[in-house]
């Protein structure tokens, strides 16, 4: 009926595809979603590292879409949007009623071309013209910062991720590092089994994580202690998200090494995604995770052992003017 009688045409598909947004909408929660056959490549892009975008990831905030990290050297990096900016407007759209999904494809396009976001960060509205590029994320960077302390940086959990990590893990080693800084700042997670991957590189054998689903089926994925353990500090902030909260809670509850920095976002819950024949399906929540110690980290975060705020203005680095990373050396020696 609506297809023959609205005031102007329009698809059995649109409404199709609106019926469905709307039924998993409904659910009131925030990561479960329908995904269009746009949206699940987007997803299968973002999961690989490899995509046109300006590097930045989206979540939710106090005031609605938020950028939850900002990828170093990145576009958007590059023009000034920060993590924790507010997404007002994408290329003069209202973000209000946009999901997370919708607002991640206006922003992604072809590399070369413009998109306009406006965001509002300390009650000001700022706007900042990006330009796209296509983007192979590399997700771990490393260095030696004393003649005995690595440092290794990853900013997000992407199919890659533990190769290169445990690349680099094995050459900082084999430099002398005794001790490692691990920096998970504004890393909005990724995948599971990168993380637990990682884990079983820097963790002794025992608990990452678990989960039980609603029909009581309990989920535990574990460390393999694949090295020595060795003195750690972990550095979080708000950006931190997902599966950096997992390693992060997990070190916290084993007692591995020190957390510092600021809490965490608090996404401590588990998505599946269900593709159809149509190459479109649904991302569905089944689950929150659980630390080791039993503790639920979804909407609270993870509290770090040491509380350090970066000076007003100021992003994380690498470097050794970071107050945090100076905090961390501090620690370890």
């Amino acid at each position: 009926m609506a297809t023959q009688k609205f005031m102007t045409p329009i698809s059995k598909a649109t409404l199709f595809d609106g019926m469905l947004k709307g039924l998993i909408a409904s659910l009131g929660e925030p990561h479960s979603v329908y995904l269009d056959a746009e949206d699940l490549e987007t997803m299968k892009e973002h999961t690989s590292g490899t995509y046109a975008g300006v590097g930045m990831v989206l979540g939710h905030g106090p005031k609605g879409l938020e950028a939850v990290s900002v990828i170093d050297d990145q576009p958007a990096y590059k023009a000034g949007i920060k993590s924790g900016d507010h997404i007002v407007s994408i290329d003069g759209i209202d973000t209000s009623s946009m999901t997370i999904e919708e607002s991640a494809a206006k922003i992604r396009g072809n590399a070369g071309t413009d998109v306009t976001i406006v965001v509002e960060r300390d009650n000001q509205l700022l706007t900042y013209t990006v330009t796209r590029e296509e983007i192979v994320l590399p997700t771990v960077k490393s260095k030696m910062l004393t003649e005995h302390i690595g440092y290794m940086r990853i900013s997000q959990f992407a199919e890659h991720t533990a190769d290169d990590f445990k690349t680099q893990y094995d050459q900082l080693r084999s430099e002398g590092m005794t001790s490692l800084v691990l920096d998970l700042r504004d890393n909005p997670g990724g995948l599971l089994n990168s993380a637990q991957d990682i884990a079983s590189i820097i963790m002794p054998e025992g608990t990452l994580v678990s989960f039980t689903t609603r029909d009581n089926e309990k989920r535990n994925y574990v460390s393999e202690g694949k090295n020595p353990a060795l003195p750690m500090v972990v550095l979080i902030n708000k950006g931190s998200a997902s599966a950096s909260e997992i390693i992060a809670g997990a070190i916290q509850d084993r007692k591995l090494g020190t957390i510092l920095g600021t809490n965490s976002y608090g996404k401590g819950t588990v998505q599946s995604v269900y593709p159809n024949f149509e190459q479109e399906g649904i991302k569905i929540t089944i689950a929150k995770y659980h630390t080791p110690n039993d503790r639920v980290i979804d909407g609270t975060g993870i509290q770090p052992d040491v509380v350090l705020e970066l000076p007003k203005g100021t992003s994380p680095s690498g470097n050794i003017t970071d107050i945090q990373i100076q905090k961390a050396i501090e620690l370890l020696k």
